[in-house]
């Protein structure tokens, strides 16, 4: 079928539509708000004026047709005299993503890939989609990009890569894993301002899947990058020359702290007490950090309150038990903190056998809430909580709730897929297996 031919089809049923409804152009440009002077262009003019997407989409809606009316025959509207139109190509693949016309694209994508210079547009297609939040819409773009760009080094290649990893969602522990390990390789090929984000986020599903050495890892190198690129923003700042703002998802601030957070975090999960107090203090007290706004201000501060209820946590982990009532006082002060405060309390009460029951029942509200968490950070914390608990009830020799706990701890972590969690629950339930007889019965 020939470009005309497709051109006048397109045209035949818009034309076959207007005198269906008995519309002049005045009235139909009156409905669909495209200018007269443009629909007689489009449909008069020859060669005739091409149609952009938004207007086809505004002609479907005048005339009753459904989302995606001649999207079949629009494709040719992308191309002229062989040459790609980028400004109408660009739209389409991104509606046909929106509605769902995968037909459209398979059938139009691989005449764009003949030349792979073309890679870059359906690069363009999915960042546009990612930043108006339809990421799962973005996957299969970035996937074609990563699939048929030849330069492994190549920005669209790379941010590729990384848009996927940022698209992870859910709780398998699994796929997270996988994810990491994939998008390893290409950290420290995006620019600066993804390079920190990545680490972060990279330290975090790290933790959410309890591998402490490389979130231990990723923090050292975020905290490098972050001290390098904010000793780089102040010299640009102190030259007399202009220079770009830098261009961050979170304040510069964020990326610092986060790396002496993480560090502490790890250390901690591996009963490195004191080792972990001593990145606590890395981001304690940042007033001094420059190039601080009001959001940089706030950060500051939450790491202030972050590094007050941590060095609780390690006291408390360590054994000093007297400074339970103060750290109570300090989660109910702060409510933020009660996630993570009530699991450290638990397991502190597991390991040193000491009665928490009075503190579990005046936050009994909020431990039932944990079932309810959705982001992975949380439900780890949880599945550790029900682990810990199901301990101290052995411990308080509460059988029957200790049962309760550590069959709950296994339901979790199978939903979670997570291999190491479910181990751990699996041994536990064997070592007091004598116990079940006499309560399932």
């Amino acid at each position: 079928m020939g470009l005309q031919q497709v051109r006048r089809s397109l045209r035949s049923e818009i034309e076959r539509q207007i005198k269906k409804h008995g519309y002049t152009l005045r009235k139909l440009s009156e409905i669909t708000g495209i200018n007269q002077g443009h629909l007689s262009a489009i449909l008069n003019r020859n060669p005739p004026r091409a149609i952009t997407i938004r207007q086809l989409d505004a002609l479907a809606a005048a005339f009753g047709q459904a989302p995606g009316w001649l999207y079949d025959l629009y494709e040719e509207e992308c191309f002229s005299e062989g040459k790609v139109s980028r400004p109408r190509l660009v739209p389409y693949l991104i509606r046909c993503a929106e509605i769902g016309r995968q037909d459209c694209i398979e059938s139009i994508v691989p005449k764009l890939l003949e030349n792979p210079k073309h890679v870059s547009i359906l690069f363009s297609v999915a960042e546009q989609l990612f930043e108006t939040g339809k990421r799962k819409e973005a996957v299969p773009f970035y996937q074609l990009v990563i699939d048929n760009e030849k330069d492994s080094h190549n920005d669209c290649f790379v941010l590729a890569h990384y848009r996927l990893f940022q698209t992870l969602q859910g709780t398998n522990a699994e796929e997270h894993w996988e994810a990491v390990i994939r998008f390893d390789p290409y950290r420290k090929r995006l620019p600066e301002q993804y390079q920190l984000d990545a680490l972060l986020k990279l330290a975090n599903v790290c933790f959410m899947v309890q591998k402490w050495n490389k979130v231990e890892k990723y923090a050292d190198e975020l905290r490098a990058l972050a001290t390098a690129v904010y000793e780089d923003e102040l010299r640009r700042r102190k030259s007399s020359k202009e220079c770009e703002p830098l261009k961050t998802e979170r304040h510069l601030v964020v990326y610092y702290g986060q790396g002496f957070l993480a560090k502490g975090v790890a250390l901690q999960m591996q009963g490195r007490y004191e080792e972990a107090k001593k990145y606590v203090q890395g981001y304690a007290d940042l007033g001094w950090f420059q190039l601080l706004d009001e959001t940089g201000q706030r950060e500051v501060e939450k790491f202030r309150i972050w590094a007050k209820a941590n060095l609780y946590t390690l006291d408390l982990l360590m054994g000093n038990i007297d400074i339970l009532p103060e750290y109570v006082d300090f989660l109910i002060n702060h409510p933020a903190e009660i996630p993570a405060g009530l699991l450290t309390i638990m397991e502190s009460a597991s390991k040193y056998d000491f009665s928490i029951d009075h503190i579990l029942e005046h936050f009994s509200e909020e431990i039932n809430h944990f079932k309810n968490y959705q982001d992975p950070i949380n439900i780890s914390r949880y599945s550790h909580f029900g682990y810990c608990k199901a301990i101290y009830e052995y411990k308080r020799g509460r059988i029957a709730k200790a049962l309760e706990e550590t069959l709950s701890c296994l339901s979790l972590a199978d939903r979670m897929n997570h291999h190491q969690a479910l181990k751990r629950c699996a041994e536990l339930f064997w070592e007091h297996r004598h116990h079940t007889s006499s309560h399932f019965v």
